[in-house]
């Protein structure tokens, strides 16, 4: 299974993405969770403590020189196809059954222009996506500009995380047509922070026929994370095992709807 999620930010869907990941692993399955949002959370999700940060790909200046054979940002000649099939095992931070990677900005130098640390990240992405065997969760901002044609085509689907406010199903929507754009067909939709006077008709509604296959409350709890990491050990939180069947039951609708 090979999951993009995206959404409005501020809709909970990082915490969603670390859930599901969380979830996988728990199932004895293999793991590669990828934080392509450039505002990385995904490493406080999973509870990693602050003084540890988890560089993004695209900061490691030495790493893309290496690959791409330059050490300049723009122009000049440089590889557009690097060697990066071992950077998960020596780049990613291990959380259990996890391999975690924060991708970091997709940087342009200009109209169809790529740099040295963008044709990392698109090669990086090809192999995830079509070249291994590992389930993929991946955290988007509120777009797929990192996800080229061709990873986009591969992915098993779009999740969408929606709430209770207009704005965040405008930004499914746009995000739809983004999808469509590079033949994205199979998308679903999740609400998340579900409270009482949430109106989940409106919601499913308003998405315009993309299936709305779960529901989550909103929980405080999981502001803090889903879990902890401690002397190389990974251990959930209870607010993560109280929701842990609907993740279950969303993993379920995914792995039937694809």
């Amino acid at each position: 299974m090979k999951i993009a999620v995206s959404g409005k930010g501020g809709v909970g869907k990082t915490t969603l993405s670390a859930m599901l990941a969380a979830a996988l692993a728990a199932d004895g399955r293999h793991v590669i969770a990828l934080d392509a949002d450039p505002d990385a959370n995904l490493a406080s999700a999973f509870g990693l403590p602050p003084d540890e940060p988890i560089t993004p790909l695209t900061e490691m200046r030495e790493l893309i020189a290496e690959r791409t054979g330059t050490a300049e940002a723009y122009g000049g000649y440089f590889k557009l196809n690097p060697h990066v099939e071992d950077i998960p095992e020596k780049f990613a931070r291990r959380i259990g059954n996890i391999q975690l990677l924060a991708l970091g900005g997709v940087t342009k130098g200009g109209a169809g222009c790529i740099c040295p640390a963008t044709a990392v990240l698109k090669a990086l992405l090809v192999h995830l996506v079509m070249g291994r065997d590992d389930a993929l969760v991946m955290d988007m901002e509120a777009g797929i500009e990192h996800l080229g044609r061709a990873t986009a085509q591969s992915m098993d689907g779009l999740l969408l995380v929606v709430d209770g406010g207009p704005w965040s199903v405008q930004t499914a929507l746009r995000v739809r047509k983004l999808a469509a754009d590079l033949g994205m067909t199979k998308l679903f939709a999740v609400a998340n922070r579900v409270g009482e006077t949430t109106d989940l008709g409106r919601i499913a509604g308003g998405l315009d026929g993309i299936p709305l296959i779960g529901r989550l409350p909103y929980d405080q709890e999981l502001v803090a994370g889903i879990g902890r990491v401690a002397d190389g050990e990974f251990r959930t939180t209870a607010a993560f095992e109280r929701h842990l069947p609907e993740i279950e039951r969303i993993l379920g609708q995914l792995e039937r709807g694809l």
